[in-house]
């Protein structure tokens, strides 16, 4: 009787460290603006500042696109600004959204539609700095993108 309690202790702690080893990263991010119903005006920067546990943290940063069916393009060119440790990097980023026949990538359901894709695989992030975006796109103020988003997920120690 005292094996099986030993046992089935064992199991339970084996269980428990897996579960504790599937959350998330410390320094785990993601937020998103709202795009004015207006339009997103060129002159606009949207700020993000990530919450990181760590003063410097290495990681892969993504975008995240939702807008809806009525974007009047098949792509969107952002200036992605950040702190890369001795000053302000600034990287132009051609984000396609369609394909040659207008098919959006990513997914969606009715006339709303969510793209993600990788802008770094290898950025460090700085405790307190944060990253700006803005588009770049050749118009005053750019219609049916509803939200942008960040998703940074730590690297591996």
């Amino acid at each position: 009787m005292m094996k099986n309690q030993i046992i089935r202790f064992c199991y339970i702690m084996i269980i428990l460290l897996c579960l504790g080893s599937c959350g998330p990263g410390h320094n785990d991010y993601s937020y998103f603006h709202n795009i004015s119903s207006d339009g997103w005006k060129y002159g606009d920067t949207l700020s993000f500042n990530p919450d990181l546990h760590d003063s410097i943290v290495n990681g892969e940063l993504n975008i995240v696109i939702r807008h809806s069916n009525a974007y009047a393009y098949s792509n969107l060119w952002l200036e992605i600004r950040h702190f890369n440790g001795i000053g302000t990097r600034v990287d132009t980023v051609n984000i396609e959204m369609a394909d040659v026949y207008g098919r959006w990538y990513g997914n969606g359901l009715g006339s709303s539609f969510q793209y993600q894709l990788p802008v770094s695989h290898n950025i460090t992030l700085y405790k307190g700095k944060p990253i700006n975006i803005r588009h770049i796109m050749r118009v005053d103020k750019l219609e049916a993108i509803e939200q942008i988003g960040l998703l940074f997920t730590e690297q591996d120690k």
